[in-house]
C-alpha cells in the first residue's frame, strides 16, 4: 500500500486535513471519502485553498490518487460539509471509506 493511500485513509478516519501536490499544485484538502472508479482510486475532498463565493457553494471535488503526491497529514481537524452524505458519486463507483 503506498504512503499517499495510507495518509488519506488516516485523514478520513481522524477527520484531519492534508496538504498534497495535485498535478503539480500544492493544495490543502479535507478528505471526506475514498472510492474506486474503474479500478482507480479517488478521494472526494474539499479544496480548502479554493475561494468560494459563499459557504453554501462549497462542494467536494474528486481527485485521482495517481495525480496526488507528497500527501502530509496536518494537525488541524475538519468538520465534514453539512450536506455530505457518504455515498459513491456514481452508481458504478465503489465506496471504500468515509468520514
Amino acid at each position: 500500500m503506498n504512503d499517499n493511500r495510507l495518509t488519506l485513509m488516516e485523514a478520513i478516519a481522524r477527520r484531519r486535513r492534508i496538504t498534497a501536490l495535485y498535478n503539480g499544485t500544492r493544495m490543502t484538502l479535507a478528505p471526506h471519502q475514498l472510492f474506486e472508479r474503474h479500478g482507480a482510486l479517488f478521494v472526494s475532498a474539499l479544496n480548502l485553498d479554493k475561494n468560494w463565493r459563499s459557504d453554501d457553494q462549497r462542494r467536494l471535488g474528486h481527485f485521482k490518487l495517481d495525480g496526488l503526491g507528497a500527501a502530509a497529514l496536518e494537525e488541524e481537524e475538519f468538520e465534514p460539509l453539512p450536506s455530505f452524505e457518504a455515498a459513491a458519486p456514481r452508481d458504478d463507483d465503489i465506496l471504500l471509506m468515509a468520514v
